[in-house]
């Protein structure tokens, strides 16, 4: 049983003005691929998997046509080299957006099966902030997405569709897919799994999985900052009874559609003046505040400085900031020294459109370790501020979403009183540390208020952009289906 493995990951907003080159993309092919801890679990399975090309990035603009043209041509040769095989296992983000392409997950997946043949099985995980459509439908046989938001089943998701494909190349059973697109496209901040009404939804799709006839269940929230018609929550079933498919695909596109006004974010939230006022007059226990409209892992430059504007007007003290993405900045630090006095000008240096630079003075105390430029962190303890304030600065962006991040740069959070990341919902390690969670609904390009983004591709009226209007769900059932079980 021979079973080649690749895909890519990135999840891209529009909105975001700084593209993604390939330098960007950290790229395991061949046998690295397997090293990897992403891959590890393979070993516990009885095939022989065939490494291609696993590409993977943090969350940022859209990728240029050139970077995502080298990656996709190296995956197929590298898939062409293996000769005919038994099946193709593809890892998925599904929210990419490549410069002058339409769906480009489609494209990526439809070059695949033109390499592998109509024969060849193809499974697929994704990321359920992604967005699907009827050309990826067409063209697999087997999907399953993330049931947890912060993701903490990646793993696990891998697991089932690999799981799949296998017991189909062995029983010589072939599955298909149907999906029912529902008109819904919400942050994943007020879809976490963490609260209800999503908490409930995902907690019943294992349920689906034991009626006859269906393989697996799983409901995409999808990507609400890519400004493109494909854009859309969905229900997706995998499975062998085409029937019961369409039914649990409807019944549970349903159940997400009725849902639609009651998803709210799960943390308090408010404007970045209300959310500093809250963080200043919370004192005595640390107080985590997200900077939610520019955050890194959702697509955010990572560069905006409007929150660190405000701690400084309202005089907040016994602050860590991290981080603030600034080259010129960061390399200044770094050429002043630490125990230097620096005076910076810090932010808006990529998204020139939006933020404006603060400047700040303040004493360089700590430099990390980098070997590359664009890997340089300093931290800074700023002038004049009572109860102290660090700042960290940032070659590139990048998110500081665990412990280890902050222990790295030798700044301890039991004694602070504000600590302030870009984020969205709080990550696993981040969040019970907070005894009081805010969210700013500050701007950017993965601006949590989606409402005041400009939505000008949509195809089709779409909750929350469009709220008075009705919505029938349609299971479709992919090409594949037809040709193998014949269903209509």
């Amino acid at each position: 049983m021979r079973i080649a493995v690749g895909g890519i990951h990135i999840e891209c907003s529009t909105y975001n003005p700084v593209e993604t080159g390939y330098d960007v993309f950290r790229v395991e092919r061949g046998t690295s691929q397997f090293a990897s801890s992403t891959f590890g679990f393979l070993h516990d399975y009885p095939a022989t998997f065939l490494p291609t090309l696993h590409a993977r990035a943090i969350p940022g603009g859209p990728v240029t046509a050139a970077a995502y043209t080298a990656l996709v041509n190296e995956f197929l040769d590298r898939l062409r080299a293996h000769g005919p095989v038994d099946g193709l296992y593809l890892a998925m983000h599904g929210a990419m957006f490549v410069t002058g392409m339409e769906d480009a997950e489609g494209d990526w997946i439809t070059r695949a099966r033109a390499v592998v043949g109509p024969d060849c099985p193809i499974a697929v995980s994704y990321d359920l902030h992604g967005n699907v459509t009827q050309k990826i439908m067409d063209c697999i046989d087997m999907f399953s997405t993330y049931r947890t938001a912060p993701h903490i089943d990646v793993e696990q998701t891998m697991r089932r569709s690999v799981s799949m494909l296998v017991r189909s190349i062995e029983t010589g059973v072939r599955p298909f897919v149907v999906w029912t697109p529902v008109p819904v496209v919400l942050p994943g901040e007020r879809t976490s799994t963490v609260d209800e009404p999503a908490r409930g939804l995902y907690a019943g799709l294992a349920e689906s999985e034991l009626a006859d006839g269906i393989w697996d269940a799983s409901l995409m929230v999808g990507y609400v900052w890519a400004d493109e018609p494909r854009a859309t929550a969905a229900a997706i079933m995998t499975g062998t009874d085409a029937g019961a498919l369409r039914e649990a695909s409807n019944a549970l596109a349903a159940r997400y559609w009725g849902a639609r006004e009651t998803f709210a974010f799960g943390s308090r939230t408010g404007t970045i003046a209300e959310c500093v006022a809250l963080a200043r007059s919370h004192a005595g226990a640390l107080t985590i505040l997200a900077d939610s409209g520019d955050n890194p892992t959702g697509g955010g430059v990572g560069d905006r400085a409007d929150v660190l504007r405000e701690l400084l007007a309202q005089g907040a003290g016994g602050v860590i900031l991290a981080s603030i993405a600034d080259r010129s900045a960061t390399d200044t630090a770094y050429a002043a020294g630490v125990g230097a006095a620096v005076s910076l000008s810090v932010g808006g240096t990529l998204d020139t459109g939006g933020s404006k630079p603060v400047p700040v003075s303040g004493t360089v105390t700590m430099l990390a370790p980098a070997v590359d430029g664009r890997d340089r962190e300093a931290v800074l303890d700023l002038d004049g501020v009572a109860g102290g304030f660090r700042l960290v600065l940032a070659a590139r962006r990048r998110p500081y979403h665990a412990i280890a991040d902050f222990e790295r740069l030798g700044l301890g959070l039991s004694g602070c009183g504000i600590l302030v990341v870009k984020s969205g919902y709080l990550s696993p390690e981040l969040a019970p540390l907070a005894a009081l969670s805010l969210m700013a609904l500050s701007p950017g390009s993965v601006d949590q208020d989606v409402a005041r983004l400009p939505r000008l591709r949509k195809m089709r009226a779409t909750f929350p952009f469009d709220k008075d209007f009705d919505w029938v769900p349609e299971a479709s059932v992919s090409a594949r289906a037809a040709a193998w079980a014949g269903v209509p």
